[in-house]
């Protein structure tokens, strides 16, 4: 099992980025039954919380912004049971991460293979 406290152990947003992904290794998530839990007042309050504990960062690394929405990333993938019995997986700071589209597409549909992927960088997003 994978944890927030050890993710935030990892300096490089690369090496981040490397321990969360998925690699194929057949995570399905609960699409068709998860809409009503994002939308359920508990989970609104956790992923707020989680997003202010990130203070908004990309995979919580100082200065590396997010453009756009913020999404909030379960480190170690819910399945339908989690929603079925909303389990402490769901809510868990210690399974929960905030992370950008983008991030959060690499997560889930790159593979070792195929990556080519530049570090990120406090402030890479700062035009001036």
């Amino acid at each position: 099992m994978r944890s927030y406290s050890e993710l935030i152990t990892i300096p490089s947003f690369s090496e981040r980025l490397e321990y969360l992904k998925l690699f194929d290794n057949n995570a399905t998530s609960p699409r068709h039954m998860s809409s009503d839990f994002y939308k359920s007042k508990k989970w609104r309050d956790v992923r707020q919380f989680i997003i202010d504990r990130d203070l908004g960062f990309d995979l919580g690394v100082f200065g590396v912004y997010i453009e756009g929405i913020k999404l909030v990333h379960h480190i170690n993938p819910i399945n339908e049971s989690d929603i079925i019995y909303q389990t402490e997986r769901l809510f868990d700071p210690e399974n929960l991460i905030t992370v950008s589209l983008l991030t959060h597409n690499k997560i889930h549909y790159n593979t070792k293979e195929k990556e080519v992927w530049v570090e990120r960088k406090p402030g890479d997003t700062v035009l001036w």
